[in-house]
Parts: structure tokens; C-alpha cells; sequence
């Protein structure tokens, strides 16, 4: 990538910490619900009702604000934003806007990234505290394919905050870890529930060489935000080097199979017709309440990372990663505090546990569900202890984590380290009756030990001592070469 490619973000997070919707005392959890059983006459704008301000989501506003370095605004003030909206029954949107006197919750905010070790400011435009829209269900999974669509107004309204950033981005990469560490702040400050489906999208607008700006819609993790950039910046060059030009849409992004569509002609500003609700008058913000909120405001990512990497002394790149996830950094800490050996659980919980709930699409929360303190702590004295190695530690934890089973039971079935040096020593002698040639070159050269220790290894189905495994074979070398 390079400078000819321009990306600004608009991020919806969900406030999932409120029990009750933006306006009105509807359950925020609709996803425990069937269709359409969520709703009340304010979420559905029947006529005569009034919405009422969640004032907890206020809150989390300005919570949000001050982390992401904003100026917040003296005045709350709600505008209705009109298109077509299949998804909310009042066929407009509130939330707020940024021109003609009206302003947003907060403004010109900043947060630092690093990537490829370089550290780079993306400028926050603004947040606007706004109502979520119902959702679409298309019965094929796919807007792509199905002949009908269905309706479920149980998401509408619940309380949403809108992150958008000035067009700072270069790279679909630069995007993505934005995305990562604006969802562990959210975390961290106890507005978002990032795991949860839907809690955390991102519309992303990109153009290429100067051209038309593209909104692709519908992005759901900071993965599929950099898949999506990917494809849509060479759908356009591509479209660019054959002569065509890039006219100005909406897409959407089709998770399953990798690619964006065409979903409608982008809309100009002025066709979503804002003015200010005439049912929600301006609320004032108090300097008396953002310093109040501003003393409660926890511990944040960056801090946190500082403070483990010095604490418990692991690299900054591995706390760095340990406070993307909050739920994942707790465990860090609380497992350390009971079992010791900070490094050696950092390490299975970034290298080990990280890898295989991806692989396997696992939650997250699942994943440490399975690998638990407990877990964790036995695992972490079997290795202590000598009776598994660092291979078999590592296939322990894909175990536990992949198929939920108790360390214990690993321990049951015999699989542990063999320390013994008679049954070591057999196999070694089999390796050097089926490997001479392995054998006269450790003899000459000492760094071709290595193939014949993993020759060892494979056939103890790595349940050797591999330290005992390396004496006994130089041992043996040393006897060979004296014959």
C-alpha cells in the first residue's frame, strides 16, 4: 500500500454494559429474544410516544470521550436523520450531527497506533451517541442469493456510540489494529462486550489515486475490515488500470465469500434530511460531572501495558497483546497472582491459546473458559515438575482448549515426559542402527545432532526429555568415534 490510498472508519459500538435501550426501558439484550418481542411504543415511534434519555449512556460518552482525548461539548443535543430505514418503524434514525449550529457529543480526539514499529496518530472527527437499527435476517445468510428478507425490530434502538475518524489510514493493516485497540479501550471502560455478535462493526470509506470514496458496510471484526480494504482497493485498481473510473457507491461486504457488492448509490449529505428532535431538548453537560467521570476512569489499555510488562516482566510486545483483550489480560493477571511463572502463562495464553480459538473459531470466552486458572495452574506444575515437557505443555493446551479436557486426564492416559534413562537409551540405540549416515555426520559435525534428536522425539511421540535425549545421544556419539 502507499499514500495513493486514503481510509477514514466509522465505528458503531454498542453501549452493551445498560440494561435498557437508548430512550426507552426495552431490555438492551435482545439477543436472548425471539423476533419482534423486544420492542415497546417508544422503539417503535407509535404515534404519542416520547423517548427518554438513558442517562448511564451519557455516561459512557464521556467516559469514551476523555480516552479517546476529545473535546466534549457543553450540550447534549439529538437531531433525526431521515432516509429510508427498512430497519427502524419511525423511519428515522436519532443520533446527532456536526453542522449548522448543532454539534456531537464530543470532537477532534486522537489515538496513537504502532505498526511495523512505527507509531502513527489517527485523528478521531467526532462521536455522536445515536440509536441502533433493527436487523436484517435474509434466509440464505447472504443479501447475496436470498429472494425475500426478514425484519427483526428487537435491536432497534439500543444505545450505540459512532467513532469517526478523519481519513487517516494507508493501509488495510493500519485499519485493523485501530479497530483492535479502539475495541480493548471500549472493554477496558466497561462500554462494549466486543465478543458479542454485532456489538462491534465499522463502515470504512477508501479510495484510491485520488478517486471516488467507496462505504463498504456491514464489517463485523477488525479481520474482516482488513479482508474487505484488501479486495476493495484491488477491485478499484484493477478497475482504474483497465480504463474504467470509480463511481461513487455503497457496498456491502460478503463475509463468505470475500468480497464487496454493490448495494446502492451513495447518498449525499444533504438527502438524509437532518433537524434537531423536537422531542429531545438540549441537556446540559456539566464540567462538574466530566471531572467526576474523568477520576472513575479505569485503568486504560496503554497504561496497562506498561504496568504488566514492568510488573510481571514480560516483553512489551506480548502485554501489548495481553491488553487487546481485556478478558484475556484479567486471566493473565489472576492466574499469575496464583500460580507464579507470569512468563511461561503469557506465553501459552498469546503463542497457544490465541492460536488454536482462531483456528478453530472458538470464542474467546470459551477458550478461557476451557483453559482456566486451575487448568492453567496444573499445567504450568506438571511442567515445573518435570513430568511433561515443554512439547507436550504446548499439546496439552491445544487439547484442553480444542476439546475441553482436564489436564488430569491427559496425565491418566500416559502421556508425560519419559525421564527414565534405560528407555531413552533403546531408542537411541534404534535411531543409530536406522540413521548411520545421520550418525557419521554428527560425528564430524556437531550440528547435525539435531536430526537425530528429532528422530528420537517423533518416535517417542515427543515425550522424551529432550535434555536427557541430548546427553544420551552425545554420549553415544563420543563412544562411536572412539571405536
Amino acid at each position: 500500500m502507499n499514500n495513493d490510498v486514503m481510509i477514514g472508519l466509522e465505528v458503531h459500538a454498542q453501549i452493551t454494559y445498560l440494561r435498557t435501550k437508548l430512550f426507552c426501558g426495552c431490555s438492551s439484550n435482545y439477543r436472548e429474544n425471539p423476533p419482534n418481542t423486544n420492542v415497546c411504543p417508544v422503539c417503535l415511534g407509535l404515534p404519542g410516544s416520547l423517548p427518554v434519555l438513558n442517562k448511564a449512556a451519557l455516561e459512557k460518552a464521556i467516559a469514551l470521550s476523555l480516552a479517546l482525548n476529545c473535546k466534549i461539548s457543553d450540550k447534549l443535543l439529538f437531531v433525526r436523520k431521515h432516509y429510508f430505514y427498512p430497519d427502524l418503524p419511525k423511519n428515522y434514525q436519532i443520533s446527532q450531527y456536526d453542522r449548522y449550529g448543532l454539534t456531537p457529543i464530543a470532537v477532534n480526539g486522537e489515538v496513537t497506533i504502532e505498526v511495523d514499529n512505527k507509531v502513527k496518530t489517527i485523528r478521531i472527527r467526532r462521536i455522536n451517541i445515536e440509536e441502533d437499527t433493527g436487523r436484517i435476517v435474509y434466509p440464505e445468510r447472504s443479501v447475496l442469493g436470498s429472494k425475500y428478507a426478514l425484519i427483526d425490530y428487537n435491536r432497534a434502538g439500543v444505545a450505540l456510540l459512532e467513532i469517526v475518524t478523519e481519513p487517516d489510514f494507508r493501509s488495510p493493516r493500519e485499519a485493523r489494529v485501530f479497530l483492535d485497540k479502539l475495541g480493548s479501550i471500549l472493554e477496558h471502560l466497561e462500554i462494549t462486550d466486543t465478543s458479542l455478535e454485532g456489538a462491534l462493526r465499522a463502515d470504512a470509506n477508501v479510495s484510491v489515486n485520488g478517486g471516488s470514496r467507496i462505504e463498504i458496510k456491514n464489517i463485523g471484526s477488525p479481520k474482516d475490515l482488513e479482508k474487505a480494504l484488501n479486495y476493495e482497493i484491488a477491485r478499484q485498481l484493477n478497475i482504474i488500470k483497465s480504463g474504467g473510473t470509480i463511481e461513487r457507491e455503497t457496498r456491502h461486504w460478503i463475509k463468505e465469500k470475500g468480497i464487496t457488492v454493490a448495494s446502492r448509490v451513495k447518498e449525499l449529505e444533504g438527502e438524509y434530511r437532518y433537524f434537531p428532535d423536537p422531542d429531545l431538548p438540549p441537556i446540559p453537560i456539566s464540567k462538574g460531572l466530566i471531572e467526576l467521570i474523568s477520576k472513575s476512569l479505569p485503568e486504560l489499555p496503554d497504561s496497562r501495558a506498561r504496568r504488566i510488562a514492568k510488573e510481571y516482566g514480560v516483553s512489551d510486545y506480548v502485554a501489548s497483546v495481553l491488553v487487546l483483550h481485556k478478558k484475556l489480560c484479567d486471566h493473565f493477571e489472576h492466574s499469575s497472582k496464583v500460580c507464579g511463572n507470569p512468563k511461561l502463562i503469557s506465553s501459552l495464553l498469546v503463542n497457544d491459546l490465541l492460536r488454536w480459538v482462531d483456528e478453530a473459531g472458538i470464542p474467546l470466552a470459551v477458550g478461557i473458559n476451557r483453559l482456566n486458572t486451575d487448568r492453567l495452574c496444573k499445567l504450568v506444575h506438571y511442567f515445573s515438575n518435570g513430568l511433561i515437557s515443554i512439547k507436550l505443555l504446548k499439546d496439552y493446551v491445544r487439547q484442553v482448549v480444542l476439546e475441553d479436557i482436564n489436564p488430569e486426564e491427559l496425565v491418566s492416559r500416559g502421556l508425560t515426559t519419559i525421564g527414565e534413562e534405560e528407555e531413552i537409551e533403546k531408542v537411541v540405540d534404534d535411531v543409530f542402527k536406522e540413521n548411520p549416515k545421520a550418525v557419521s555426520d554428527a560425528i564430524k559435525d556437531p550440528k547435525a545432532i539435531n536430526f537425530l534428536v528429532g528422530q528420537v522425539m517423533r518416535k517417542t511421540k515427543g515425550r522424551a526429555d529432550p535434555k536427557l535425549v541430548n546427553e544420551i545421544i552425545r554420549r553415544r556419539l563420543a563412544e562411536y568415534g572412539l571405536k
